[in-house]
């Protein structure tokens, strides 16, 4: 019998801290969290609003063993650690897990794993600490609004458009891309045009005329300037410069879902997942250890403990003039700074030494954090840039060029950025350049862009709007949810998520808006400092919340049902489509009165061979009219996919490629197309 029990969130990472702590500890995972707000009482909120807000908490659907598990070694310890995630809701967490299995004030300790290494979860369990109450608060404070708000807008929805679903952040992140379809739809190109001196060895495209900048917004206008040019250029200035080009920020949570979408194409929730197993341990051969430190931080600060060792390997490795300096970066309202930026547990397990015990895409990621870390403690690159104007009756030519004289930080990043060069020739004072080729080209000015996952994150963080935690969670909800579709990675929104706004915004645009929802994190981030009382906080909300929820229920026109252009068998009224329990379906408009549903007509689709027999995976429903793949041999066969095969082996595995939003991954391992 181990005398102290250590809980953790995560299994794996259990099996890697019981080797480090030795016989005298056990460590357990409650896998999670083991608790979370009933759905009885006012409203099915699992919240007592009349008594201070007090939440009613239950055991999650599966978790009474786990939890009953728990209470029996509690019970037979002496000393009960609580090591769940280092963060807010770690830390609820670890209050639910005391309160939970009635563990006692003077027999837990609350430690904190920012990394899975020997030595630092030595030290943890060596200056442990209490459960902070303003940081539990703070996040349950959270929970209860978005409980509150999930809740009731989403009925409301529900109810009156057939939309699924609403959230306090959720429904915000929709509605940028909403509004930026909306500005997309409401552009009117602008037509411009561009001349350009072609030379041998370089262009120079036309800027000014005389001192004042030059557009030129028709073909008309174009040709007259051509009319105007001779085809002597002469040099009027020469501007040559060194230009630094500043190393990178080590990442915080949103900044590598960024990366690691526009330069490995991972899917947010992917690079979290990825992360979360180099965070808890990979076996080694001679030991098991947590490559990166936690991963779900705001923080750009590094240990001294790494920025020492890791200066040292930088010099030696790469010479002293590649040694930088520490990065401060822009201190930001929200920033928690709990804990360090994303890095490598040791600068000396570089990506290669570790290749063969990581997955392709583990080592891909590993790549990315462990050089963008170096790279934030390296010089920065210095460009030589050289900028010429020529001057062809008083029409002004600029051409630039750019040659990397240093690369510093380039050094080990280079894979992530382009650096290349643009020679131009050597060119002297009132030199007259020569040449009759001259382009002219239509162009037309372009709409903003939709949001990609990586530039829709960036405009969360930058708006101040939810966690970085929980931004894969709001967008894989928004995908799933039908509100959006994805063209060319690109998120576009569906009739549903237009009618989702705009319901929303009819009765709600002063609290669903990034403003409010703003405002709401730094209140929250406020009790977290103890500062501000949470149920006052969440009160105040309520009491201008509800009455416009019941409001809504009563003036928010209800969508009329699709007609589908038939008509009723029985009493001939027009058949329309109706969303149940189990999906869409077919029904007379004259309901109650006539009780006809249309029995649907089953359409086998092929989609590809069985991998595994001879049969065909074809399109089908589960009982709950989901839709997912399946073999038609079964029960002889029960192949199934829930993503849409695509008849290809996986390269790494072998096993089946599937489909999903436009991505290709999988259906075993971590692989992506």
């Amino acid at each position: 019998m181990a005398k102290n029990l250590v809980i953790v969130e995560s299994p794996s990472k259990s099996k890697t801290i019981e080797k480090y702590l030795g016989k005298d500890y056990k460590v357990v995972s409650s896998k999670g969290h083991i608790r979370d707000l009933a759905t009885s009482g006012t409203l099915g909120l699992g919240v007592d609003i009349e008594h201070g807000f007090k939440p009613n908490y239950i055991p999650i659907k599966g978790k009474s063993n786990v939890i009953k598990s728990l209470k029996k070694d509690v019970k037979e310890s002496d000393t009960v650690y609580l090591a769940s995630d280092p963060d807010r809701e770690g830390e609820a967490i670890a209050w639910h897990l005391k309160d939970a299995l009635g563990i006692k004030d003077s027999n837990y300790k609350r430690v904190l794993f920012n990394e899975i290494t020997h030595d630092k979860v030595i030290e943890a369990i060596n200056n442990p600490t209490v459960i902070d109450d303003d940081l539990v608060r703070s996040q349950e404070t959270r929970r209860i609004l978005d409980r509150i708000i999930g809740f009731r807008l989403s009925k409301l929805l529900q109810a009156k458009i057939g939309a699924k679903s609403a959230g306090r952040v959720q429904s915000v992140a929709l509605k940028l891309i909403v509004d930026r379809e909306r500005e997309i739809e409401a552009f009117i190109p602008e037509e411009y045009w561009k001349i350009i001196a072609i030379f041998p060895e370089y262009e120079a495209e036309l800027f000014k005329y005389k001192n004042d900048d030059i557009e030129l917004h028709s073909e008309e206008e174009a040709n007259d300037v051509l009319d105007h040019l001779g085809e002597e250029y002469t040099v009027e200035s020469i501007d040559k410069k060194e230009k630094g080009r500043k190393s990178k920020l080590p990442f915080i949570t949103s900044t590598l879902q960024q990366e690691a979408s526009t330069k490995l194409g991972f899917p947010a929730r992917k690079t979290m997942s990825i992360a979360q197993k180099l965070y808890e341990g990979i076996d080694l051969g001679n030991e098991t250890v947590g490559l990166i430190t936690y991963m779900r931080t705001d923080s750009i600060r590094l240990s001294n403990d790494f920025i020492k060792p890791a200066m040292k390997y930088i010099e030696e490795t790469y010479g002293k003039k590649y040694v930088g300096h520490v990065k401060q970066g822009k201190k930001k309202d929200n920033v928690q700074d709990a804990h360090e930026a994303i890095r490598p547990t040791s600068v000396l397990r570089e990506p290669l030494k570790v290749k063969q015990y990581l997955s392709k895409d583990e080592f891909k990621l590993y790549s990315l954090i462990y050089k963008r870390t170096l790279a934030s403690l390296m010089s920065d690159a210095v460009v030589n840039q050289t900028t010429i104007i020529f001057d062809n009756n008083d029409y002004k030519f600029k051409t630039t060029g750019s040659v990397l004289i240093f690369d510093g930080y380039l050094k080990v990043y280079a894979d992530y950025e382009s650096s290349e060069d643009k020679i131009l020739p050597e060119i002297g004072d009132n030199e007259v350049a020569i040449t009759n080729n001259v382009e002219s080209t239509q162009h037309f000015t372009k709409p903003p862009a939709r949001y990609t996952e990586a530039s829709l994150i960036k405009k969360l963080e930058e708006e101040g709007i939810g966690r970085p935690s929980t931004y894969a969670t709001i967008i894989d909800t928004i995908k799933s949810h039908d509100y959006v579709t994805l063209e060319e990675k690109k998120f576009k929104p569906t009739s549903m998520g237009f009618e989702t706004t705009d319901a929303l915004q009819g009765f709600f645009s002063d609290l669903i808006n990034t403003e409010y929802t703003r405002e709401m994190e730094t209140e929250l981030d406020t009790i977290a400092d103890g500062k501000l009382v949470w149920n006052e906080v969440l009160k105040k909300f309520y009491d201008v919340f509800e009455p416009r929820v019941k409001a809504a229920f009563s003036e928010m026109e209800k969508k009329a049902p699709e007609q589908t252009g038939e008509l009723c068998p029985n009493c001939g009224s027009p058949l329309v489509v109706r969303k149940g329990k189990y999906g869409e379906f077919v029904a007379c408009s004259n309901y109650p009165t006539c009780k006809y549903i249309k029995k649907e007509e089953v359409q086998v689709v092929e989609i590809c061979d069985c991998p595994n027999c001879s049969g065909k995976i074809v399109e089908k429903k589960s009982r709950k009219g989901k839709i997912f793949y399946g073999c038609n041999n079964y029960p002889k066969c029960k192949t199934a996919y829930w993503d849409k095969p695509i008849g290809e082996a996986c390269p790494e595995c072998g096993k089946m490629l599937t489909e999903k939003n436009g991505n290709v991954k999988c259906s075993e391992c971590d692989y992506t197309k």
